[in-house]
């Protein structure tokens, strides 16, 4: 006879890489982003009404790496980003802790490597800069990762974090919440390979410290010239550091 604990036990075993929990536990982050990579690009095209292309190309922009420089480019994915920010002869490589994500991604054209925000497989000072788009907020301790990514860039390099972040018109704040806790996991179970990762995607967005907080958390960990930009209204913001 199969006791409750014992079943509990069973479908927590048999959701395990479903989704994550806002403890971030590394191994449950990457088990569900192995998940999702095989739609991922296309989900994110879908649930963001496009506008992510345009977020890449302001996130490269705010970063303003030159021709033969060399930036990282944390929590890559499937490499999508890491080819806009290798635009213009820059090399750009990509770095993901999930190897599902690498692998959905390996026909890009770019450095991968498999490792953790929290513990970068670089040399100090190695790089010219650094970028995470989407992802220092899935990551177990943010504080830690500013303060790695400020280790292997070079001085006078420059850190480019985007992230969903809070919209500043109240009443967009409301509608935009309402998005993301009922219809977004709507549509990211007619269009993802894991719909319950999108659960968790909406809980991180709304448990993500505000614009202010974060440049509070980037100076913090020792990055100086902090300053952020708002687009699409503040649903995302690109923060900016510079390594002194």
């Amino acid at each position: 006879m199969v006791t409750r604990e014992e079943e509990t036990r069973s479908t927590l075993r048999s959701r395990r890489g479903l989704r994550a929990d806002l403890d971030k536990r590394p191994a449950e982050v990457a088990a569900m982003f192995d998940r999702v990579a095989g739609r991922y690009d296309v989900t994110n095209t879908v649930l963001s009404g496009g506008l992510d292309a345009g977020w890449r190309r302001a996130t490269r922009q705010a970063l303003g790496a030159r021709a033969g420089q060399t930036v990282l480019d944390v929590a890559a994915g499937t490499a999508v980003s890491t080819v806009e920010l290798a635009a213009g002869g820059v090399r750009a490589i990509a770095c993901d802790f999930s190897q599902g994500m690498l692998w959905a991604g390996m026909q890009r054209p770019v450095p991968k490597v498999a490792g953790d925000a929290m513990a970068l497989p670089l040399a100090d000072e190695s790089v010219d800069g650094v970028v995470i788009s989407f992802g220092l907020r899935n990551v177990a301790d943010p504080d830690a990762a500013l303060r790695e990514f400020r280790r292997v860039t070079r001085p006078g390099g420059t850190l480019v974090v985007c992230e969903f972040s809070s919209p500043v018109w109240r009443p967009f704040r409301t509608v935009y919440t309402e998005y993301l806790m009922k219809a977004l996991p709507r549509i990211a179970d007619r269009v993802s390979s894991n719909p319950d990762a999108y659960g968790y995607l909406a809980e991180s967005i709304r448990a993500w410290p505000d614009q202010a907080a974060l440049a509070t958390r980037l100076q913090g960990a020792g990055w100086s010239d902090v300053a952020w930009r708002n687009l699409t209204g503040g649903v995302v913001a690109l923060h900016r550091g510079t390594r002194a």
